[in-house]
Parts: C-alpha cells; sequence; structure tokens
C-alpha cells in the first residue's frame, strides 16, 4: 500500500494538512463516534458526579470511590486485556483471510475472560473486608464492596466483545451502548437525589448501569461473530491455534503483567490516598481525578479508534502509513490538550466551587499538577497500543515495572506527607517517565524495520 499523501499547503491549509488522508479520516471517523459517546456520557457522568457529590459530601464521596475502584482494581490483577489480543490476532487472521482461526481466537478469548470474571469475584469476596477496613475505614462497608463486585459476574466478556466491535468497524455499537448505560446511571441517581438516597442505592445505581452495558455488549458481539463468521462460528477449534499458542500466551501475559503493574502506577491511586491519609483526602483526589479527564475527552477514544489501523498496517508491513498516523494523531492531540489545560487553568476553580460547593475547591491544586503529565499522555497517546501492534508487548511492561518500583518507594514517602497532592504529583511523573520511553522504543523500532524492507 503506497503511502497517503495528505494535500499541500497550496491545496488547503492545516487542517486539511492534518486528515488529508484515507488513514486518519477512518481513525477520526471511528474516534469519533467513540468521542460523541465519550462527550455525551461524560457530560452526563458529570451531570451525575455533581448530583452524588451534593447528596453524600466530601467523606461518602471518597468512599464511594473506594468501593467501586476497588472492584476495578481486582478486576484488572485478573484481566489479560482481551480487547488488546482479539484486536490483534483476529485483525491479523482476518487480513491473512483465515476466518476459521479467527473465530478460534475469540472464543478462546470470551472462554479465558469468563474464567478470569468468576475468579476476579472470589477474589473481591474473600479481600471485602480488607478493603472496607483499610481503604474505607469503617468495616460496616463490607457488603457494598461485595454486592458492587458482582459487576464482575456480568462483565464476563466485556473485553472480547469491545474487541470484536472494534475489528469490524462497530464504533457506532460501542457508542450506543456507552451512552444507554449512562443514561441508566443518572436516571437512577437522579431518582436517588430527589428522593435523598445515601450511599447504598448509589452503589446499586452505579451496578445497573455497568451491568446493562456488559449485557449488551455481549449481545452484540454474538450477533457480529455469527454475522461474519455463520452461526457456527463457536465451533471452531481451539487446536488450530496450537503453533501460535506460545505467542498468544505470551501476548497476554504481558498485557496482563502490565495491567497488574498499573494498580500501583496509576489504577489504584485513590486506593492509596484512602489508606495512607483517609476518605476525606480521597474526596478531594477523586474529584480532581474527575475534572482532569476532561482534558482526555476527544483524546480517550483515539487509542481504541487507531489499534485496529495500526494492527492492520503492521501486518502489511506499511511502515511510512503507521508513522503518518502517529504524527498527524499527535499533532492533533497535543493541540486540543493544550487549549483544555488552559481553560482549567483559568476556570477550574470557579467551576468546582460553582457545581461541587466551596467544600470541594481543595481538589484544584492537584487538578493543576495531573494536567502536567495528562498533556504528555495525550500527546503520545498511541505509546503503548503502538508498540502492541509491533507485537512488542513486554516492552512496556518492561517500564512499567520500573516506574513501579519508583512510584512505590513515593507513595509510602511521598503520599503520607503531602497526601492526595503528593499522590498527584506521583501520577504525573509517571505519565512523563513511561509514555516518553515508551515513544522513543515505537520510532527506534520503525527506522528499523523501515530500513529493513526499505
Amino acid at each position: 500500500m503506497p503511502m497517503p499523501k495528505s494535500p499541500s499547503s497550496k491545496q488547503g491549509g492545516l487542517f486539511n494538512r492534518l486528515i488529508g488522508s484515507e488513514l486518519i479520516r477512518r481513525v477520526l471517523k471511528n474516534s469519533g463516534y467513540l468521542f460523541s459517546a465519550t462527550g455525551i456520557a461524560a457530560a452526563l457522568s458529570m451531570v451525575q458526579s455533581i448530583l452524588v457529590a451534593r447528596l453524600l459530601g466530601v467523606t461518602d464521596f471518597g468512599i464511594l470511590g473506594t468501593i467501586t475502584l476497588f472492584t476495578s482494581v481486582i478486576n484488572k490483577f485478573a484481566s489479560f486485556r482481551m480487547s488488546e489480543l482479539v484486536v490483534k490476532y483476529v485483525g491479523q487472521f482476518t487480513v491473512e483471510g483465515d476466518e476459521t482461526r479467527a473465530a478460534a481466537v475469540f472464543k478462546s478469548a470470551a472462554l479465558l475472560e469468563t474464567v478470569t470474571s468468576l475468579f476476579a469475584f472470589g477474589l473481591i469476596w474473600l479481600l471485602a473486608p480488607l478493603g472496607a477496613q483499610y481503604f474505607a475505614k469503617d468495616t460496616s462497608t463490607t457488603y457494598w464492596f461485595v454486592l458492587y463486585g458482582l459487576i464482575v459476574l456480568a462483565n464476563f466478556m466485556i473485553e472480547s466483545s469491545t474487541g470484536l466491535m472494534q475489528i469490524f468497524d462497530r464504533y457506532k455499537v460501542i457508542a450506543s451502548i456507552t451512552v444507554g448505560q449512562s443514561l441508566v446511571t443518572l436516571g437512577l441517581i437522579a431518582i436517588i437525589y430527589l428522593n435523598g438516597g445515601g450511599l447504598y442505592e448509589v452503589v446499586l445505581a452505579y451496578m445497573a448501569g455497568k451491568i446493562s452495558g456488559a449485557f449488551a455488549s455481549a449481545v452484540a458481539a454474538f450477533i457480529l461473530a455469527a454475522d461474519n463468521w455463520g452461526k457456527t462460528w463457536w465451533t471452531a477449534p481451539i487446536g488450530l491455534l496450537r503453533d501460535r499458542t506460545r505467542e498468544l500466551v505470551r501476548f497476554a501475559v504481558s498485557t496482563n503483567i502490565s495491567a497488574t503493574i498499573n494498580l500501583v502506577n496509576k489504577d489504584g491511586e485513590i486506593l492509596w490516598v484512602s489508606a495512607l491519609t483517609g476518605p476525606t483526602q480521597a474526596g478531594y483526589y477523586k474529584l480532581a481525578l474527575s475534572l482532569a479527564n476532561l482534558i482526555q475527552l476527544p483524546v480517550s477514544p483515539l487509542p481504541q479508534a487507531t489499534y485496529p489501523e495500526l494492527s492492520r498496517e503492521v501486518a502489511e508491513k506499511n511502515w511510512g502509513n503507521m508513522r503518518y498516523i502517529l504524527r498527524q494523531g499527535s499533532i492533533m492531540a497535543f493541540s486540543y490538550s493544550l487549549l483544555a489545560g488552559i481553560f482549567l487553568l483559568i476556570f477550574g476553580k470557579p467551576l468546582i466551587s460553582f457545581f461541587y460547593t466551596p467544600e470541594f475547591l481543595p481538589s484544584y491544586p492537584a487538578l493543576l499538577i495531573l494536567m502536567v503529565g495528562l498533556l504528555v499522555a495525550n500527546t503520545f497517546y498511541w505509546n503503548r497500543i503502538s508498540l502492541l501492534s509491533l507485537g512488542l508487548a513486554d516492552y512496556p511492561a518492561k517500564v512499567n515495572s520500573i516506574a513501579a518500583v519508583l512510584k512505590a518507594i513515593g507513595i509510602f514517602t511521598i503520599v503520607p506527607i503531602y497526601g492526595y497532592m503528593g499522590s498527584a504529583a506521583l501520577l504525573s511523573g509517571f505519565y512523563i517517565f513511561s509514555v516518553s520511553l515508551n515513544a522513543r522504543k515505537t520510532f527506534q523500532e520503525l527506522r528499523l524495520r523501515g530500513s529493513i524492507t526499505s
């Protein structure tokens, strides 16, 4: 495939040069579906967050964060990120025209994900008393930890389903499910708010939204698999993958290691703050993280939309196309993130005071600290998926391992002293360190492979 040519400055302005490739337009179209859904979901989530924060107050808001994140962390610990494996290998076999093996990969991924979901719920049940004691600082919340943990059983194949929909460009379906799930949650939260409910009712509302989205994704994936591989796709023999077993296992284990290490690096932030400083500081930090995520709204769908395109280009050895996608994506992501960061810098404090009440204003300094790291992370949003598409899933795992050691030292030496502010600084540092190394490795690998095939 020849390198796509973007229009010159004589043919159009900067905007045309940025999107003057069919590859970029396809990435933007698919990410556009996801961004529309993410934007709507974020708006709904912000309203939901305002209602919940006003209803519960800072401390219970922090406890809610520990309950939901506790389940998420354990689920990620058990997860093998099946969406990434499905995108890479179902996509690869589809490009090669081997539909039976593509179906076998999806079947294997769904079965393994189901087993790990059962394992994850078992861990949640076992560890819930510790979560209530050390994170929520209230043993009476043990039941709530177990109750919310039921969502991992509903998510029995959420990752595999999402990966399959990505491969076959069903981004509209993903977007619809995302919005529908958010509407369910917000509707229930509004009812709870108007009726003066409490933490228990809020947990049930969060569960209802998550479970509805998970079942919708599973149904959509089964229909999609039948449409592409026939109604008997599930009979595809897993034994067909025997010659690739070692490669598949290595990829899955590497992504699991990365996810597990990230429990220290970024995914367990609120839990660490709550355990070392208490639920009130966790409440401040939860809001800071939520507002910082506003910067990522248009950027967050890009990895999901870009990864299948990068995997296709790697399968066809189109290194020039891959470099083009990465370069153009970074320019657009940086431009947006800088403007969004300036907006939050100027208006963040009055927004917090007006919508969340002045009680939450201590969140603002942490928000500013987080913005620094997120600017780097957003600009090179492809730093990890590019390495996955190149078959180097172990490299980001190694980088994350080094970062985890450094961050663990920081957590136990800095957070007890500086609280959630120190945690924000550590998270920004993690983004800068890991993203820079992964991006550098990607550029090195592309230069090497390009010189070999040229």
